[in-house]
């Protein structure tokens, strides 16, 4: 590392390292974006806003064209990719995670049905009657990366196993929210296009199968898939979940071996003349990194190289502009009426009230049918967890444009969001610090169960 030699831009580039080297990096830039769309929208050049996202983008391609607002796209095809993330972080969980058995899954899956029953239950209640009963799915939601950022604004206050089974409830809350959407929020099914877009996922299935790891290929098959089920009726962000659960998680080089066969490789490198200085590299040294380019794919699974490859662009690019075109609200009528709509009462209730309630609740069942919390773990440990998980805004913003057609009641949907994360969110982080304030916390790391790796799929 001291042989790097140092470049002029890399001090201009400096700040902007650190802040994107943060934990809570992407948090912030949700909040900003979020925040920027707010404003906007609330000030008196508000119709350029919704102009912008109303304006038409046409992608075409010979005969075939495909049209749709900046907004659609934004929500239909940039959101694709976040919903691929989750589909992988769910696949890993459940292969080598906190859900990899039934008996790690059971309280984490237990604690997130009930954190999504009963903030739908208070939605119900609250809107019993009224046109407004299909927001019912906008509380059940929870935005893991808020909730986590939360977390670590805790830093050692919090025991590791905290950490784990909020990372566990959220993840399994994911999936739930996914379940809802693709069988609560479709309308207009095409039976055809569905069938072929299972077709093609099938397809990806037996690439998988036969050893196919080229990202690409999976990339092009998936857009088919993505495009079948948006013809299909079905949300087609859903293809992207789809997708990611046919992207191998096996690698073709065990741990063992990839040392072993980076060992030699850098060994037979060091032995040879090297030349001096930071000029092109010798034939002989482009051959050994390309071996040792191989041998590093071989050693990691599509799965987590994708994950990780992804995850930036996912965390700096599409959730923030999904806060953008999605945050921006148009209030009519006082703050009165607007906080005391059933929407926003439901919402808001659902995600304060219910999510903490639910998640108390099912764990309390959960033990005394015979489960046990994690060591480390408090019941109110567990009360601050639902808490957290009230913070809805990404899954939930998201589930109001699905659940309503009029602008106005997607704006309802969208301040009991916004009203009601941010005081989840600060209640959150206040019960789980006074809770863990004279606790003697063991460092980071230390609690972590460790466990065999359950054997994955292809």
């Amino acid at each position: 590392m001291n042989n790097i030699v140092p470049r002029p831009v890399d001090r201009l580039l400096a700040p902007l390292s650190v802040f994107f080297a943060h934990k809570l990096a992407g948090a912030a830039l949700l909040l900003g974006a979020a925040g920027l769309a707010l404003l906007w929208a609330a000030s008196p050049f508000g119709d350029s806003y919704r102009g912008m996202l109303h304006a038409h983008a046409t992608v075409s391609l010979g005969g075939f064209v495909l049209e749709k607002t900046v907004h659609h796209w934004i929500n239909d095809g940039l959101m694709a990719f976040f919903f691929f993330v989750v589909g992988l972080e769910l696949k890993r969980e459940m292969l080598a995670g906190e859900l990899s058995s039934l008996r790690q899954a059971a309280l984490p899956v237990a604690c997130a049905v009930g954190g999504m029953v009963v903030p739908a239950g208070i939605y119900v209640a609250v809107n019993a009657g009224l046109p407004t009963m299909a927001g019912w799915g906008v509380p059940m939601a929870t935005d893991i990366a808020f909730a986590l950022g939360v977390v670590a604004l805790l830093g050692k206050r919090v025991s590791p196993a905290v950490k784990l089974l909020l990372t566990a409830i959220a993840v399994a809350d994911d999936l739930g929210a996914i379940l809802v959407i693709a069988v609560f929020y479709t309308s207009g099914l095409s039976l055809l296009a569905l069938l072929v877009g299972c077709a093609l996922a099938l397809v990806s299935v037996g690439m998988n199968r036969l050893g196919v790891r080229s990202h690409l290929a999976y990339f092009l098959v998936g857009a088919a898939v993505w495009l079948c089920f948006l013809a299909s009726g079905v949300h087609a962000t859903l293809a992207a979940v789809v997708m990611a659960f046919t992207i191998p998680a096996r690698t073709r080089l065990d741990s063992r071996g990839m040392v072993d066969a980076l060992g030699q490789l850098v060994h037979d490198y060091g032995q040879k003349a090297l030349p001096p200085g930071h000029g092109l590299l010798e034939p002989f040294e482009q051959d050994v990194l390309h071996e040792i380019e191989h041998v590093v794919e071989k050693g990691t699974a599509p799965l987590q190289r994708l994950e990780h490859a992804l995850m930036p662009l996912v965390t700096f690019v599409v959730l923030p502009m999904f806060a953008f075109a999605n945050a921006g609200v148009t209030i009519a009528g006082s703050a009165t009426e607007v906080l005391g709509s059933p929407i926003v009462l439901g919402i808001g209730l659902g995600l304060v009230v219910g999510k903490p309630l639910g998640i108390s609740l099912a764990a309390w069942l959960a033990v005394k049918a015979g489960l046990r919390l994690p060591a480390g773990v408090t019941p109110r440990d567990v009360f601050g967890i639902g808490m957290l998980a009230g913070i809805g805004f990404t899954m939930a913003l998201f589930i109001g444009e699905l659940a309503f057609a009029e602008p106005a009641l997607i704006d309802a949907a969208k301040v009991g969001t916004l009203v009601a994360s941010p005081i989840a969110g600060l209640l959150g982080y206040w019960l789980l610090r006074r809770g863990n304030a004279d606790r003697n916390l063991s460092p980071p790391g230390s609690a972590l169960p460790t466990r065999p790796v359950a054997d994955p799929l292809q």
